[in-house]
């Protein structure tokens, strides 16, 4: 397989777990100007994945990468899991719990109660585990130093939210949203409407516009084929 680095390659890629967006994006930079020879290249990513979520990430390389707004502006489609009756500061499993609620009295109908209130457009804060910036720092930096910070909130879209397989405490789920949704701060606030709580235990990206994880490339594949096309 040939790639055309310089004049731009749209690449789909299955982050892996722990991975950040930006490792990826170097991991794959590394390897064309160590194997292609191509120094300086231009390369990024079309939205940020957290380390704990897998799935598709876009990265565009040289000319391409002046599509990384349109990419990044277009819906995203999840799936994943959910548990009811505990919260953490990050919304997720990054951080140790902080509190714990009973869930015996949850029926189905108080879930699909919830669940109705987030279709359409609402008001939503970033969790403070982020990589917003405040006042020019990431407000992650802030969040692990236990310095508090004011958080924004930001309109976004919610086309569909589906609650699918129930293993109480644990819920699966998929969302269809527009851009800019942080699925952890959805599953919190999930939780905080049933007057309860709830942290998101994982997430995979499925769907970036017409794009599917179906078509990406794991690291290690894509590893291989960047070395095997490299000149001779």
């Amino acid at each position: 397989m040939a790639f055309a680095f310089e004049t731009g390659e749209l690449l789909l890629v299955d982050k892996p777990l722990t991975w950040t967006s930006f490792d990826a994006v170097n991991y794959i930079r590394s390897l064309i100007r160590r194997f292609h020879q191509i120094s300086g290249l231009k390369v990024g990513h079309a939205g940020t994945l957290d380390p704990l979520a897998t799935g598709l990430l876009i990265i565009c390389t040289g000319k391409l990468t002046k599509q990384i707004q349109y990419l990044q502006d277009m819906e995203k489609v999840y799936t994943g899991t959910m548990r009811l009756g505990v919260t953490t500061p990050s919304f997720d499993l990054e951080t140790e719990p902080d509190g714990f609620f009973p869930i015996e009295g949850i029926t189905h109908s108080m879930l699909e109660e919830a669940r109705q209130k987030f279709l359409g457009k609402i008001d939503q804060y970033p969790p403070v585990f982020s990589a917003v910036k405040i006042d020019g720092k990431r407000a992650f930096s802030y969040a692990r130093r236990n310095k508090e910070v004011e958080m924004e909130a930001r309109q976004v879209t919610i086309n569909d939210f589906t609650l699918s397989t129930f293993h109480l405490p644990d819920i699966d789920f998929s969302v269809r949203c527009s851009k800019g949704t942080y699925i952890r701060s959805l599953i919190n606030d999930f939780g905080l409407a049933l007057n309860n709580g709830a942290t998101l235990t994982s997430l995979r990206r499925t769907k970036i516009g017409d794009y599917s994880v179906e078509n990406a490339w794991p690291l290690e594949k894509l590893k291989n084929a960047i070395i095997d096309s490299a000149p001779v």
